[in-house]
């Protein structure tokens, strides 16, 4: 079945707005979105909890190798890792994002960013999304990189490279957070239609429930 048009999103008696967010203060969104908590936010709270200690684990070790044994390959790969983490994975994230947009059928995607707020974006303008399309366009980055890395991680434990991949692992899951909250907005009413679209020209997105008959 097809997703409703925007046109009849807006017939209130058949769909409820329960959110309406402006792209230029989504991270203060995402950071009311987190500190309320839900079972989403929660479960992945305590992944992000545990990448940060992995990160910070692997990155006093290769400060230690360094230092005690002049071994510097482990800490030259964190150094690498923590430059790429902030340029070339944030445009394969955003990549990545697109590719799952364009999936579930947009014809064009557009991309941006907010720089000041660190903030970066894939959208599709006025392409209305369901519940099942939301959760696999917010997720595709996430399992991609976690899969990757995984693989990455069993193939060159051995090698120093391993501090590269792992660290990349753990960084992408503080690039996760966003997505998390906005996904949070379906997660929270269950079994309810929830539908959104964004509106490049207004910076927004919108937010839609179904009307129970």
């Amino acid at each position: 079945m097809a997703n409703p048009t925007i046109k009849e999103l807006n017939n209130k008696e058949k769909y409820e707005l329960i959110a309406e967010l402006n792209h230029q203060q989504i991270k203060e969104f995402v950071v009311n979105r987190l500190a309320e908590g839900g079972r989403l936010v929660k479960v992945f709270m305590i992944y992000q909890v545990i990448m940060i200690a992995l990160g910070i684990v692997i990155t006093v070790h290769s400060v230690l190798l360094s230092i005690r044994n002049h071994h510097h390959e482990p800490l030259l790969n964190i150094i690498v890792a923590v430059m790429f983490s902030f340029t070339a994975l944030v445009i394969i994230h955003e990549l990545l994002h697109g590719v799952a947009i364009k999936l579930t059928g947009a014809p064009k995607i557009n991309y941006g960013a907010y720089f000041k707020k660190f903030i970066f974006y894939a959208e599709a303008d006025r392409h209305v999304l369901n519940n099942k399309q939301f959760t696999f366009i917010a997720l595709t980055p996430l399992v991609t990189i976690k899969v990757i890395s995984i693989i990455g991680i069993i193939l060159f434990f051995n090698y120093p490279a391993v501090y590269f991949i792992t660290f990349i692992m753990c960084a992408h899951s503080l690039f996760c957070a966003g997505d998390i909250g906005l996904l949070s907005i379906f997660s929270e009413h269950g079994n309810d239609e929830i539908y959104t679209y964004d509106v490049k020209d207004e910076k927004k997105s919108y937010y839609f429930k179904k009307k129970m008959n």
